[in-house]
């Protein structure tokens, strides 16, 4: 590490290849993004990972097993790192001989437990709400956020900062046209599609997007393919199901679960006419965040942090409503003015919330902890 900064532990078990099978999650996002970045914004990193170490490439090895007193700090156990911070960003809160600062992106599984993984769930709540209380700080990704872990975790609001999530600066890039061109040829994809990215849970409000899809005039699906791109994720059943039906009866729908690499992922949205994402519920949402980096149009839910993070950028919808959803891309397709309208304002959005931005403001965080 380089003397005179600051020496932060990362938690990065959410990036570890071996350990997530190459497909990143938000959490995974956001970790590999602060590891990236922190160091550009005054901070000397190490990494630290949850797993045996053959199978690590990112972080140096924690315990594997961790006591469960020393994770949710009973009986005072603490691990001992050579470090000013440790930086959980995933809900192992590990206590330390050092000052912890918790990333708690949401309180998703406690707050609806019926759109979660019962795998696990209650025994990684109870580490999670009991890890956060124990946080010497607590960063929201969102102003949304604060009265669910106060609620839900029982943090205490002093001890919470907002840190937006954000995007590459590169996605700000437009990507050559011949690129995009080879990609869309490779999927079977046409210029213009409707599209929506996420790992497919009831959350994700798939059912309602097919359905508002499935509902617009039959000139504009014919003109415009629904691509959703997203793995199949906990409860999707439902979702993999009504896509497939709709795509056996010759409707024009495209699902690609295995979308990984980001270069690919970048001409999947820059070749897309309108993003929609009806998201029920989101911590932050950063599928929205690159679309607008994308330069693409973009229909959103009005509730959670979605109307945080839009900004006034995106046209906001009803989630619940088929009707408004619908209306909305509707809207959009048929409006050439409107869309470009929308893009341009997606894009000053995005200028707002890079990564670059994002490691900034943690830096300051871990600054006012250590003073």
């Amino acid at each position: 590490m380089t003397p005179g900064l600051p020496r932060i532990g990362l938690a990065t078990t959410t990036t570890e290849p071996g350990l997530t099978g190459g497909r990143l999650d938000g959490i995974g996002v956001y970790s590999r993004a602060l590891l990236r970045e922190l160091p550009g914004a005054g901070c000397a990193v190490q990494p630290f990972s949850f797993g045996p170490a053959a199978a690590l490439t990112v972080g140096r090895p924690l315990p594997r097993s961790l006591p469960l007193a020393m994770l949710a700090d009973v009986a005072g156990a603490r691990m001992a790192l050579d470090v000013d911070l440790y930086h959980a960003t995933d809900y192992r809160i590990v206590r330390m001989n050092c000052p912890v600062v918790a990333t708690l992106h949401d309180a998703l599984p406690i707050a609806h437990p019926e759109w979660c993984n019962p795998r696990l769930r209650g025994l990684k709540n109870w580490l999670q709400a009991r890890g956060a209380r124990q946080a010497d700080h607590v960063i929201a990704v969102s102003r949304y956020a604060i009265a669910e872990l106060v609620r839900f975790f029982g943090v205490d609001e002093r001890h919470i900062s907002v840190v937006h999530n954000g995007v590459d600066e590169a996605w700000l890039d437009r990507v050559p046209a011949q690129q995009v061109e080879a990609t869309l040829r490779e999927l079977g994809l046409r210029p213009g599609y409707f599209l929506t990215v996420g790992t497919l849970q009831p959350r994700k409000n798939v059912e309602r997007l097919l359905q508002a899809y499935l509902g617009l005039p039959a000139s504009i699906r014919a003109q415009r393919q629904l691509v959703v791109v997203g793995a199949p994720g906990a409860r999707s059943e439902e979702a993999v199901n009504r896509i497939r039906a709709a795509q056996q009866h010759g409707e024009n729908v495209v699902w690609l679960s295995s979308v990984t690499n980001v270069d690919q992922l970048r001409h999947v949205y820059a070749g897309a006419g309108v993003f929609v994402f009806p998201s029920l519920y989101e911590g932050f949402g950063i599928p929205v965040v690159e679309a607008f980096a994308s330069g693409v149009p973009v229909v959103a839910s009005n509730t959670t942090s979605l109307p945080e993070v839009t900004a006034g950028a995106a046209i906001d919808v009803d989630p619940l409503s088929v009707t408004a959803i619908g209306s909305a891309m509707l809207e959009l397709a048929r409006d050439e003015a409107l869309r470009k309208r929308c893009s341009a304002a997606g894009t000053v959005r995005a200028l707002q919330l890079t990564w670059r931005e994002t490691a900034r403001h943690t830096a300051a965080v871990y600054r006012s902890i250590l003073k």
